[in-house]
Formats: C-alpha cells, structure tokens, sequence
C-alpha cells in the first residue's frame, strides 16, 4: 500500500474521490479531500470530504445519518484521484436518491450491459406497472403460492440437469431459477444488498472458524 504522501494532491491541496457502492458498484458521488479530510476517513473509516464552496471539511452522515463506512481506497495510476469503496447507511444524494448520478444525458440501445440489479429493477417494475402479457405480471397477480411452486420446480429441474452433467442444460436452468428467486425476492420485499449482507457475515464467521481450527 501507498501513503498519503505519494498522493498527488492539486495546486488547492484536493484530490478527487469517486464514491463507489460495495454491493452495486454503482457510482453514489464524486467529492474533493484534503489531507486533513483523507486522514479523517481514515482514521475514523467514514468518508470525509473537504467542502469547495463552504471551504470546510464534512463528515458525510454526520447530520443525516446517512454515513458511509469505508471498505477501501484505491489510487490510480497517477495517484491523483482515487475510489472509495463503501457501505452506506442511507442515501448518498442530498436529495434522497441513492446516487447523485440519475439525470441520464445518453444512453446506447446496442451496448447496454446486463447486472442483475438491472434485471431486479426490471422484475419489480412489472409487479408495480402490472404490464399486460408480461410472465412477470402473470406471476405476482397469482401471489406467493404460484412463485413458490415455480422456485421448486426450477430447483428440480437443475437438479435433474446436473446430476446428469448437461453443463449447458444446468445453465439454463440455473438460470431460469436464478429469475424466479428473484421474483420471490421482489414479492417478499428482499433486495441483493440483503442477500449481500448476509453472505458477508457468513463469510467473515467461516473466516474466524477456520482461524480457530488453525490454532
């Protein structure tokens, strides 16, 4: 790792931060440190950042609540601007949303990328806007009952595909199951960052389990 004294800071002492989501990776903000706001975070693993119109430092949350708890910080190959990577107790936009980035400028209909953050923005539109022909529809108007039918028989049917070693066919169905979870998930309020979360806890618990078989 590098210290702050390799970080090429501006001719005002600031050095851009890219404030980057954990989970989504999704862009939530892009602010200015000093060294003074740079140490803080460290310090204290909250993002502070050094305000250019109030000329100040902030503690991003102090008065919101909406704190971000840092998990890294990188620099790029310059070392005069860097990503933060972070979990956020509320929204990072001061007007409630939770990226300051949501006013598209342009977007390409050929090279849109896939995210299953996408795919789950999409899912639950169809259960709010109730779109006519829609699979998608079909199944939150038939309630709990039906999506939990289907996760079974997803769940069979890669069962069925991977005992017999179909490689392709378990993609397929894995990823017929993978869209009817997340059905489930958008019927039952549950988001990825939530599955997110509890994978992590269960990865830092196996983490010390092994530690403690080491010793």
């Amino acid at each position: 790792m590098i210290s702050i004294d390799e970080l090429v800071f501006d001719e005002k002492g600031l050095i851009p931060a890219v404030i980057v989501d954990d989970v989504t990776r999704e862009v939530l903000t892009v602010a200015y440190m000093n060294r003074e706001s740079l140490q803080i975070s460290m310090e204290k693993g909250l993002t502070c950042f050094f305000s250019r119109s109030r000329q100040e430092l902030w503690l991003k949350g102090e008065t919101s609540g909406n704190y971000q708890h840092i998990v890294s910080i990188t620099a790029d190959c310059d070392r005069d601007a860097l990503t933060v990577v972070v979990k956020r107790d509320g929204p990072a936009c001061h007007l409630g949303n939770v990226s300051c980035f949501c006013d598209k400028v342009y977007e390409s209909d050929d090279m849109q990328d896939f995210t299953l953050d996408s795919l789950m923005k999409l899912i639950a539109s169809r259960k709010t806007e109730k779109k006519e022909g829609s699979y998608t529809t079909y199944l939150f108007e038939k309630g709990i009952d039906k999506i939990l039918k289907k996760v079974g028989e997803e769940s069979t049917e890669v069962i069925v595909a991977g005992k017999g070693n179909d490689r392709a066919e378990t993609i397929y169905e894995i990823a017929d199951l993978t869209y009817h979870v997340m059905v489930l998930m958008i019927e039952m309020g549950i988001s990825i960052e939530d599955i997110h979360r509890e994978l992590s806890s269960r990865h830092v618990i196996d983490k010390k389990v092994k530690q403690e078989k080491m010793v």
